[in-house]
């Protein structure tokens, strides 16, 4: 697992590797799955109400990640410095990143938050509505982004907590969040229990309501003086310059990488929208499934983050690279567990969403380029976990602008429009995309480049 890198001390027996990284991912592994799997029971909900309301939620997609893009970059750095902050014993650095990070949440989601609500109508249309979308795609849009500040902020709590090692806190807060989102969507989608009928708007306001109690969980779990992450410990909230440039540093990279996947990712939109509203609703469905395979990835990513940045501020890259692996391989049995999933009851899991024989026959097709692409997924989303962790994001942000914001719209078009594959050619555009990542992110991975970098 070493590559033939000499050991540099001690090193844990193979079960004891294994063991700790469950330890660590398995909180984040199943948070990010619930919140996958509340995306995907939202899109069960609301399909009750027709493929149109499917293609509504789907539109406001990337516009809503466009709009959290900063945010999510924020949040890998402050996940970044302070597992870093642990592994050198250094608590006060570590809560000094939290507050600035607090600070600067708030200050950019008042401007981002009005944005969003002022321009929803032509950011929505822009995003490929047709006139059966339009109108509660924009409902759901601005509820979603004028409710933000309730989601940021416990954003960037819970990623500090992560960087610390304190993944179940995260996971709670998630957990009461999507199970408020669940209750109300029942309550609100079609009027249950005496509740007003609101339909996509419902849905929309279910969210938000998740999200603030998911704020007062977060906020709470940063008041006890025996966590390594407590406010307590910062006396004032002021800006200092050695904090806000390993922020910068960090940020401003992801920022970039967060940028081109949006873009990318909305232009990709975009050229499906164009479609139809059938082929797109169909084409939301399978992303719903492929973020519920993501979440798997992206657990174990939370988890190499704080184990690569823990032993590298350690001074042990041999253990960073050790921890690296035995999140990949974790990763490789998830995807064989998932392929075998999708490849034998995919089509009854699309039934879930509707019984239309076309969306169906697009379901097939679908579920079958999935089992394939979900190997390449995992995979690389591990890999750019442990990047980042060790804060080497200019590479990550330089694979998502080759791969994500080139290679997926200009191969889904090309496939798509001038070879006249329709949805298919899409999703061929989707898998070269995820094959680019793991080879530009694995070969970063094997040079041990990443383990030289100072944060």
């Amino acid at each position: 697992m070493l590559g033939g890198q000499e050991p540099l001390g001690p090193l844990p027996t193979d079960r004891e590797a294994v063991l700790s990284t469950i330890q660590i991912a398995w909180p984040s592994t199943l948070e990010s799955f619930l919140v996958a799997l509340v995306g995907l029971i939202d899109t069960v909900m609301v399909s009750s109400l027709g493929h149109y309301a499917i293609a509504a939620v789907g539109l406001t997609t990337q516009p809503k990640f466009i709009g959290l893009a900063v945010f999510l970059s924020l949040n890998v750095a402050v996940s970044a410095i302070v597992a870093r902050r642990r592994g050198e014993e250094d608590r006060r650095s570590a809560n000094q990143v939290l507050m600035q990070s607090l600070l600067l949440t708030v200050m950019l989601t008042v401007v981002v938050s009005a944005v969003c609500v002022i321009f929803a109508d032509p950011i929505i249309r822009f995003a490929g509505s047709q006139p059966d979308t339009h109108r509660d795609a924009v409902i759901y849009f601005q509820i979603i982004m004028g409710g933000m500040a309730f989601n940021t902020v416990s954003m960037v709590i819970n990623a500090a907590q992560r960087g610390a090692g304190n993944t179940k806190i995260a996971m709670r807060t998630n957990i009461v969040s999507n199970l408020v989102n669940i209750l109300f969507n029942y309550l609100l989608i079609g009027g249950n229990l005496g509740f007003p009928k609101l339909g996509v708007m419902g849905a929309a306001i279910a969210t938000v309501l998740g999200t603030i109690c998911a704020l007062i969980m977060s906020v709470r779990s940063i008041l006890f003086s025996e966590q390594f992450i407590c406010i307590k410990v910062v006396h004032g909230v002021r800006f200092d310059k050695t904090t806000l440039k390993a922020i910068a540093n960090i940020g401003s990279s992801t920022l970039a990488e967060q940028t081109f996947l949006r873009i990318g990712f909305l232009i990709y939109a975009i050229i499906v929208a164009k479609l139809g509203t059938v082929a797109f609703a169909a084409h939301q469905i399978g992303m719903n499934l492929l973020t519920v395979s993501f979440s798997f990835g992206d657990g174990l990513s939370v988890a190499a983050i704080a184990l690569v940045g823990r032993n590298l501020g350690a001074k042990r890259p041999d253990l960073a690279r050790l921890y690296g692996k035995v999140c990949q391989r974790i990763g490789l049995l998830f995807s064989c567990g998932l392929a075998a999933v999708f490849l034998s009851v995919g089509r009854y899991i699309f039934r879930l969403f509707t019984s239309e024989e076309e969306i169906l026959g697009y379901g097939t097709m679908i579920m079958a380029l999935l089992t394939v692409v979900v190997f390449l997924q995992i995979s690389q989303v591990v890999y750019s976990g442990c990047l980042r962790g060790a804060g080497d994001t200019r590479y990550t942000a330089l694979v998502s602008l080759i791969s994500v914001a080139i290679i997926r719209p200009g191969g889904g078009w090309l496939f798509c429009y001038p070879l006249q594959l329709g949805l298919f050619g899409a999703w061929l555009g989707l898998a070269v995309d995820q094959f680019m990542r793991f080879f530009l992110t694995w070969t970063r991975f094997k040079s041990g480049r990443w383990t030289r970098y100072k944060i």
